[in-house]
């Protein structure tokens, strides 16, 4: 008896050329922006020639989109996985702030598509800023807000408007990697070198958890759990220190 050896169908060789154009295109778009990226590089990387390439995205400006959209899907993916888990709401909010810690390191390309929607949303250009304020920003505003609500009406976090509890816990974030730069030419050191990174995510998290909760040895478990749970990962797309990560860096500050 003979057995055929199972093939992959037609769909699902689709999906995964699609995967790879869009993998090479994050990067080629992330590091060049959309008027410097070329299409011949990212086909290239992608191992596809132009034409199959435009076969896929029927223009340079739809793949920037299309590249764009799923860095900002694989963002809410891991938010949702969070918000929905059957956890405290004061330990949610923790894990997300951790997330987002750690996403601003491992995934460059989310900074720097931001740094360059900004940057074009500020000259008048088109870009997408609009759509991503209405799908992604808003709900994801709206529940974190939620989940922060919940902790205080249930005492675990204390009585204060919860948009002071996202700026600050949030904000800390982005001015950590926003002022990488500068911190390096101040001080002669490196604030994303892994071992810094590793100290700052550890000292973020148990500093919300002695100040955000109302039973500061609860939150101090609390933060305890959620680094204990989310090991520090490695770097998926570029080193934490790399040139590439670094001006992205500066191109934010310049760019504020």
């Amino acid at each position: 008896m003979v057995t055929s050896i199972p093939t992959r169908s037609q769909g699902e060789r689709a999906d995964q050329t699609r995967a790879r154009i869009l993998a090479a295109a994050v990067r080629q778009f992330s590091e060049n922006g959309l008027a410097g990226a070329r299409t011949e590089l990212i086909a290239e990387a992608a191992g596809v020639n132009k034409a199959l390439l435009y076969y896929y995205f029927k223009s340079k400006d739809a793949l920037y989109s299309a590249a764009l959209e799923s860095v900002f899907e694989s963002v809410r993916a891991d938010s949702d996985a969070v918000l929905g888990a059957d956890t405290s709401a004061g330990e949610r909010f923790l894990q997300i702030v951790l997330n987002n810690f750690d996403r601003s390191y491992t995934h460059p390309s989310m900074k720097s598509f931001m740094q360059q929607e900004m940057v074009r949303l500020h000259r008048g250009e088109e870009n997408t800023m609009a759509r991503m304020a209405e799908g992604f920003f808003k709900p994801m505003w709206v529940r974190i807000h939620e989940v922060l609500r919940e902790g205080i009406a249930s005492g675990e976090l204390i009585q204060t408007d919860p948009t002071q509890i996202h700026y600050v816990s949030l904000g800390a974030n982005v001015f950590y990697f926003l002022s990488a730069p500068l911190t390096r030419l101040a001080f002669k050191t490196d604030p994303l070198d892994r071992e810094a990174l590793k100290y700052r995510r550890q000292t973020a998290i148990e500093f919300l958890g002695e100040s955000i909760f109302v039973d500061r040895k609860h939150g101090a478990r609390v933060a305890a759990r959620v680094l204990a749970a989310t090991p520090m990962p490695k770097c998926n797309e570029l080193a934490p220190n790399s040139s590439a990560t670094i001006n992205a860096a500066k191109d934010n500050i310049e760019a504020a």
